[in-house]
Parts: C-alpha cells; structure tokens; sequence
C-alpha cells in the first residue's frame, strides 16, 4: 500500500470514530469552542477580513471563545494538513484545494448540504452548481467552493509598446501572444509569457494552456490517461517551441515574475489581481483562443468542516455564517464567489480596489458557466510527482514529445485505474 493510500485509509478510520462518537462530544455545546481553521493564505488584507467576520460571529455566540486562523505554507499545506489529521491534531475547519477529492473518499469531511440549507437567509438555491460538483458527491456537498478564479492573461502594455507590439484582446490567440512574446524577449530582454506557478514543476498549471487545443490530461470518469492525444502531443509542441525555439516563455531554471515588471504576460488567477503595484500599465483579458476556439479555466478552493472536530456542530456554523450572502460579499473581493447573485461585474467591482466592472465581467463572470477545472484527482500528490517526474524528460531542447508524453500515462495509469 502505497503512502498515499495508507493515508486515505487512517482518514477513513478517524472520520468513522468520529462520525460514531456521542453527539455530546461531538458538538460540545455547553462548553466553550475554541475553533481552529487552516488556511494558505499570509496576505494581511485577508486575514483582516477573516478575522473581522470571526470578530462579528463571536459577538453574536458568546460561547465561541476563539477563532484561530493558522497560516500554512502553500507549498507544503495537503502535506502539513494530512499530518495534522493523522497526528489526532486536526483543524475544525480547513482550506482545501486539490486535497479534497481524497478527504470526501475517505469520509473525512462533514457534509455541509443539509445544514446550510436548514441556515435561515443562506439561499442554497444561490449556488452555482459547476461550482459546487467539484466538492460534492452522490448530492451533497462537503465543502463550500469559497474561491472560484478563472485563470485570465495579465498582459503589461508598458513592455509591448517598447517592443512595438499591440494585441487586439477581442481577436487574441495564442499564436499571437507567442509572437509578441518573443518579440519582447528579443527586444527587451524581459520575458515572453510566463505560465504562473508552472516553473516547470506544476504541470497541471498547463491545463490554461493546453485546454485550447482540447487536450486533457485523463478521460472525463479519471480512469485512462490521455496525455499521449494528438491534441496533447500538438500543445506540448507549442510550449516546448516557445521554451526552446522562439524563446516566447522562459526556459527551465529562468524565473520572471509578471507582477515585478519581468515578463509581457501571465497566465494567473483573476485573484492574483491583489499582485499588481501601479508599476505599470496592465490589460486583463480571458485566455487566448487555441486552435480549438475559445475556452475557460478555473481554479477553485473550498472550506470544509472535518469530521474528526470535536466541535462540529459549532464549526459548521461558524462556516455557515462566514459563507452567508453578506460575508460572501465582502471575501469577494479577494475570492470570486459561488453565488449567482454576486455573480455580476458591478457586484464585483464595488469591493475590488484593482479591477473594474468590465475586467471583472469579462475575466470572470462570462468565464464562469463554461469552465473546466484544472485537473484534480484522487493520490493528487503521487499523481503530480509521478507526472512531473516523466514530464522532465520533455524540457530539453531534443525532446521526443510523443515518446515523453507516452511515458507519462505509463506512470499515472496505474495509480488512475485504481
């Protein structure tokens, strides 16, 4: 049994002693509740605003002594998370991004469907369903997708003009921003495009790119690996031509941050708005075209309770009301919300300091109905690492790309099949 496995199955057995223990230990209610809830997060304007809502929720429930909202490295959070759970020192409430398929399958999470809808003014029905699918399963939900971020094209109009480039957003491919990009490169010495996050490591970042020619990187029911597709094997070509050829995004071991002024685009998060400085002049746009049209992804993130806090029945309040129509509101303009009601560029903008309402209606909330999530799967850790590990022999300059790409589902289809 693998670590990962292993894992999944002392999930399964904490979630079962917890779901069995009597409802007084459980809820705890005539004791005070000291909640604790793991985030990624360090930026300080956030972790205000959580802990005014926390201020607001405790004011109105005296016997919630405490809310604490630890900060873990994002590099390290499924890591640190899953050792908390294992070490009996679980969190109540946690973040969770590509974790989370593993914590529903192993009974690991409170289900959340029926209380928020027992929750007077939470509006259930408000809900995004493709929102919502990704944290949910056989109809109920088990973690409040909070964050919802189609990945957009940030593009600094300072550099392009230096380089004499300009880009027509409506008509933008990924042809064209190749293009410019080198011609960046060539002229200034900046970089092209950078895929954010990706430094040739996170390999599921590359879905932003990859999703416009079609290709993905396993069957819709995540049971067949299809990284070796034609249109795998042709966007695979693109990036690898841009590394190597045209010199359209930076190499292996060449860093360049957009949001310093380094690089003419990026592909990020409409959240990683928060970034910019006023250093330069910028565009945001939704991805370009590929040779299949026009496309959308999203990264999402979501808040669970975990079924192993002794202080459930309060925990799942406290996320109740942290999620309510009012407080979504407010986490907006961090965190693109799951809500139809706030799901317009004016709601948007009047909490964004950075994004007006046409960046925000374009960026995300026409993005939004059509999206694909980036890919997310059971043993996420084991997957991206047996992937990444296969994936390395691509980034040289004589890649056989068909060859390289064949080796990648001979490594994740065993552990996709299971």
């Amino acid at each position: 049994m693998t670590p990962v496995r292993k894992l999944v199955a002392l999930l399964a057995t904490l979630a079962l002693t917890a779901c069995g223990a009597p409802a007084t230990e459980t809820a705890n209610k005539a004791a005070d509740a000291n909640l604790r809830m793991t985030v990624w997060t360090s930026n300080e304007g956030q972790l205000k605003l959580l802990n005014s809502i926390a201020d607001a929720y405790r004011a109105e429930h005296p016997k919630v002594s405490s809310i604490t909202f630890e900060s873990l490295p994002f590099a390290d959070y499924n890591t640190t998370l899953t050792t908390q759970i294992a070490g009996g020192n679980a969190p109540d409430l946690a973040w969770m991004g590509d974790i989370s398929r593993d914590l529903i399958a192993a009974d690991a999470l409170v289900g959340l469907t029926d209380p928020l809808k027992a929750t007077e003014g939470w509006k259930y029905d408000d809900l995004v369903d493709s929102a919502a699918a990704e944290y949910s399963k056989d109809g109920t939900l088990y973690a409040y997708p909070f964050s919802n971020s189609p990945f957009a094209l940030y593009v600094n109009t300072d550099l392009l003009a230096k380089a004499g480039q300009k880009i027509d957003p409506a008509k933008l491919t990924w042809d064209q921003v190749a293009a410019a990009g080198a011609a960046v490169q060539a002229k200034t010495g900046k970089a092209g495009f950078v895929v954010r996050d990706f430094d040739y490591k996170a390999w599921n970042t590359l879905a932003t790119v990859w999703t416009g020619w079609g290709a993905s990187a396993w069957s819709a029911d995540g049971k067949t690996c299809t990284f070796a597709s034609p249109e795998m094997q042709q966007a695979m070509t693109f990036l690898h031509d841009a590394a190597f050829k045209t010199k359209a995004m930076p190499g292996p071991g060449v860093t360049a941050d957009f949001f310093a002024g380094d690089a003419a685009f990026t592909v990020a998060q409409v959240s990683r708005a928060s970034l910019l400085t006023g250093s330069f002049k910028f565009g945001l746009h939704p991805l370009p075209a590929g040779p299949k049209g026009k496309y959308a992804v999203i990264g999402q993130a979501g808040v669970g309770v975990l079924a192993s806090s002794k202080q459930r029945d309060q925990a799942v309040d406290f996320l109740a009301y942290l999620s309510n129509p009012e407080n979504a509101a407010k986490l907006a303009q961090f965190f693109p919300p799951p809500r139809k009601s706030l799901l317009t560029g004016a709601q948007l903008a009047a909490n964004n300091k950075v994004l007006n309402a046409a960046q925000l209606q374009a960026a995300v909330v026409d993005q939004l109905p059509n999206a694909v999530t980036l890919p997310n799967h059971t043993s996420p850790a084991e997957i991206a690492q047996k992937g990444k590990t296969a994936l390395d022999a691509l980034w040289t300059p004589d890649a056989d790309i068909p060859a390289v790409l064949k080796s990648v589902c001979t490594a994740i289809q065993p552990i996709l099949a299971k």
